[in-house]
């Protein structure tokens, strides 16, 4: 197997890390949904999916859109080049 990926040889710049800043509401809203997806997929080898896990999966999702709306809704910092 070969490895595509490039080693890192340096540490996050400021640019880097307040861009992860600013994404980071819609990168958690999108593990919240995907653990609500994954109790759904458990949720079926044991009798099916609660009520409260389609409301668990609908906060999610409805979550991931707001957080998604709200970020592109922010202007985008200019980067040096």
């Amino acid at each position: 197997m070969r490895n595509h990926l490039a080693p890192v040889m340096a540490e996050p710049t400021a640019a880097d890390l307040a861009a992860i800043d600013r994404e980071w509401p819609l990168i958690a809203a999108e593990l919240d949904l995907l653990d609500a997806e994954i109790t759904m997929l458990y949720a079926e080898d044991h009798g099916g999916p609660t009520a409260l896990d389609w409301r668990r999966l609908r906060r999610a999702e409805a979550r991931v859109t707001r957080a998604a709306a709200g970020l592109t809704a922010l202007p985008i910092p200019h980067r040096a080049a």
